[in-house]
């Protein structure tokens, strides 16, 4: 039997503690449209290549809700071009994430293996990595 092979991690899925300020965040800081929106408490992201489910705690769970000290999923990450692109996004993101809910975790860094990266977190705390890797940012 042949393997199948995939195409990419192209879809993450949150649950988030304001669905609102969440899609707000993504939409202004990552770009993502709204693709789908089968609910109130459900919305689908899309950058064009990658999809981003956003499902709201409902409200029997968000009373109950106690963020963990520390988050399972240690990061996820937005690839882009050159290190410029790295910087460019740093400059634009720095002056609205607070206002969006999120912060500023790291800022851009040169790493040993010849990637270039930054930190930011959403509303719920979830870091984002903005990434220029050598080799997959020429895919």
């Amino acid at each position: 039997m042949r393997r199948a092979v995939h195409k990419g991690l192209r879809h993450v899925a949150l649950r988030v503690t304001n669905l609102a300020r969440s899609r707000a965040f993504y939409e202004a800081l990552l770009g993502m449209q709204v693709v789908w929106e089968p609910d109130a408490d459900n919305v689908y992201l899309s950058s064009g290549t990658d999809n981003l489910a956003l499902h709201q705690i409902s409200a029997a769970e968000l009373d109950a809700y106690r963020p963990p000290q520390a988050q399972l999923l240690d990061h996820m990450g937005v690839i882009l071009e050159d290190r410029e692109a790295v910087d460019g996004m740093y400059r634009e993101i720095e002056t609205k994430v607070e206002s969006m809910g999120g912060r500023i975790a790291k800022a851009p860094k040169q790493h040993r293996d010849g990637s270039y990266s930054f930190y930011f977190s959403d509303p719920d705390g979830n870091l984002i990595q903005a990434l220029y890797e050598p080799t997959i940012s020429q895919t």
